[in-house]
């Protein structure tokens, strides 16, 4: 890495346009890159980055079209997506990296490793699938978002995102999750919403070699514990994990639970 012991949030020309990322934490080990969900942005790893400690390099980044990103005209494609984390991490001078992708994230993060394998150390890979939804239900989102905006989204996605408990003793904290949301760039998040519509990585997942973590929220609706068991079923070498306690966001809802099986996981790696 060129800069291992920068720290804090920061901004980089990438291919044209900017991205905000976050670089902490020490050298040595190949650095964490932390890929955030569809209408959130890189504070949804708060939990994780913390109770996985300084020790090791961690970058974390706003996807195009969310958080403080640029939010170029759409419709995205995944190679867009794959692009813009191939140049901030160029630009940051990181080589070899692990990817931990959360839904969306997941996406970019297989997709990565299977256009640079070389740059992948091992996959992290959360509450994700090699399809996600289906072209007919993201093409209705879109119309939803185009006709009443994300803020009416926003109360039917949060239900998504976290289980009744979570939603019930953090209120507040599901509140600005919520205002994260319906604040995001519409743009944005309907450009993302055709990239899925459009993304199928059923065939690319079989050909990737990195070693793979897969984890799932145990009451996800969204990407359900079974889609997670068959994605780890398509990636040579991967192993499950379900996650108690935990829907969409189990980097919000579980954060120790989901960085003690990185570090574990980590560790696997580094042993073998």
């Amino acid at each position: 890495m060129a800069r291992p012991n920068s720290q804090g949030s920061t901004f980089a020309s990438v291919g044209g346009a900017v991205v905000h990322y976050s670089l902490a934490g020490g050298a040595g080990a190949p650095p964490l890159v932390f890929i955030h969900s569809l209408g959130t942005d890189l504070r949804i790893w708060d939990g994780v980055v913390h109770a996985l400690g300084s020790d090791r390099a961690i970058v974390r980044y706003d996807l195009r079209g969310h958080g403080l990103s640029d939010c170029p005209s759409g419709p995205y494609r995944l190679a867009d997506f794959v692009a813009d984390l191939r140049g901030l991490l160029d630009h940051l001078g990181i080589r070899r990296a692990v990817l931990v992708g959360i839904s969306i994230g997941g996406l970019v993060a297989m997709e990565y490793a299977s256009r640079h394998p070389d740059g992948v150390r091992s996959l992290v890979l959360a509450d994700t699938a090699a399809r996600i939804g289906t072209a007919a239900q993201w093409r209705e989102r879109i119309e939803a978002v185009r006709r009443t905006g994300l803020e009416r989204l926003a109360a039917t996605a949060l239900e998504m995102w976290f289980t009744e408990s979570f939603r019930a003793g953090e209120s507040a904290r599901v509140r600005g999750y919520g205002k994260l949301l319906a604040r995001s760039p519409a743009e944005g998040y309907v450009a993302s919403c055709a990239m899925l519509a459009e993304s199928d990585l059923a065939e690319r997942a079989r050909t990737i070699r990195a070693p793979a973590l897969v984890m799932t929220g145990e009451e996800d609706r969204v990407t359900p514990p079974e889609q997670g068991r068959a994605l780890a079923a398509l990636l040579p070498g991967a192993r499950f994990e379900a996650i108690p306690g935990a829907a969409h966001l189990p980097c919000i809802e579980r954060p120790e639970r989901m960085a003690s099986e990185i570090d574990r996981f980590l560790e696997e790696q580094r042993d073998g």
